[in-house]
């Protein structure tokens, strides 16, 4: 998107979530998306119906796609471990496995990037510290450990965030309700900036929260699905990886199978997962199953699974036998967000007096 694009966006809280579909469906490419993830481990089928299949969907449709892998922010409140290239390049292989296609998208790191984690510095200085602590994130991270434990760039992670989003003026951020006060520092960035350092013609456009339909997917033990809980089934598992993991979940006692997520959460789950995977009706696989018990919904949820992930899992073996495709993959797309941070920052330091 050119510098100083003063193009009309449609913005959360001012316009509904179906007339910005239609806005997308009408003129993709006036849409620039930003999203990621932090490599903190393999990505799993909660991701896939999650986020990755709407990335892959907005692609076709048209509209430019910035995949970040947060590595920085992956070390907001831990050590960067030895294995996290190796981390890195599977997140790689997991988006090219799903279909995410790299001479369309940009996939690119922060470290990689020096242009854009720049950006932070005159960013903070139009956020103050009492509305970083009223960040949901920052605020549940700070009761959790107290102020004591808290690094500086945990305490600084929306303002990162909001780099990530303006570097490359993205105007379209895929968010679940929960993260929309992290877009709302962006678009308080944005338009702060504007008013301070170009009012006349605004630089950042406020971006738009595309809100997530997916249902959530809870994991196997019935808590939150994580990447690093171990009670999710990894895009990159087996056919038998995945048959041990569904038939170590959690379930309950009886005996006919009934899709009820308040009375029955685990089973419900597990019938959500099936009904993904199939493209029915939760209720209608639990009719599938039902005086089966949970070996038999097991079994159903697991062949479902390995169905559907099948062909996703064979074109990501291929791509994990060939390591530096996809670190070349990475070095393309470092290089082209690189020379977008690089461009955002010479506007920004002009606009902001500092072009000596």
């Amino acid at each position: 998107m050119p510098a100083l694009m003063a193009a009309p966006l449609l913005r959360a809280g001012r316009q509904s979530q179906r007339m910005l579909l239609q806005a997308i469906e009408r003129d993709p490419a006036a849409f620039r998306v930003l999203t990621g993830d932090r490599p903190t481990g393999p990505l799993h089928i909660g991701h896939y119906f999650g986020t990755l299949q709407n990335r892959v969907r907005l692609q076709q449709a048209g509209v430019e796609l910035m995949v970040l892998i947060a590595d920085y922010q992956a070390v907001t409140d831990r050590s960067a471990p030895a294995e996290l290239p190796g981390t890195v390049l599977g997140l790689v292989a997991d988006y090219l496995a799903v279909g995410i296609d790299p001479s369309r998208a940009v996939v690119f790191t922060h470290s990689q990037v020096p242009a854009l984690n720049q950006l932070l510095l005159p960013f903070l200085s139009l956020v103050s510290i009492s509305e970083l602590r009223r960040n949901p994130t920052v605020k549940s991270e700070m009761a959790a450990g107290g102020p004591a434990a808290m690094t500086g760039l945990m305490f600084t992670y929306p303002v990162h965030q909001a780099a990530d989003i303006l570097f490359c003026h993205a105007n379209l951020v895929p968010v679940g309700k929960d993260q929309l006060p992290h877009l709302e520092v962006a678009r308080v960035i944005a338009r702060r900036f504007n008013e301070r350092y170009s009012p006349d013609l605004p630089y950042f456009a406020e971006p738009a929260a595309l809100l997530s339909a997916a249902p959530l997917l809870l994991g196997l033990d019935g808590r939150k699905m994580g990447k690093s809980g171990g009670n999710a089934i990894p895009l990159r598992a087996t056919a038998d990886e995945t048959a041990r993991l569904v038939a170590a979940a959690k379930t309950d006692s009886e005996r006919v199978i009934s899709y009820e997520p308040g009375r029955r959460p685990e089973v419900a789950n597990l019938l959500l997962i099936a009904a993904l995977c199939l493209d029915e009706p939760p209720q209608t696989v639990a009719d599938k199953v039902g005086g089966g018990g949970a070996a038999a919904l097991k079994a159903l949820v697991t062949d479902a699974v390995n169905t559907a992930f099948g062909p996703v899992r064979a074109r990501r073996a291929e791509l994990a036998a060939d390591p530096g495709h996809l670190s070349a993959v990475l070095a393309a797309g470092n290089e082209k967000a690189g020379q977008v941070a690089e461009s955002t920052l010479r506007d920004v330091l002009r606009l902001m007096h500092h072009n000596y």
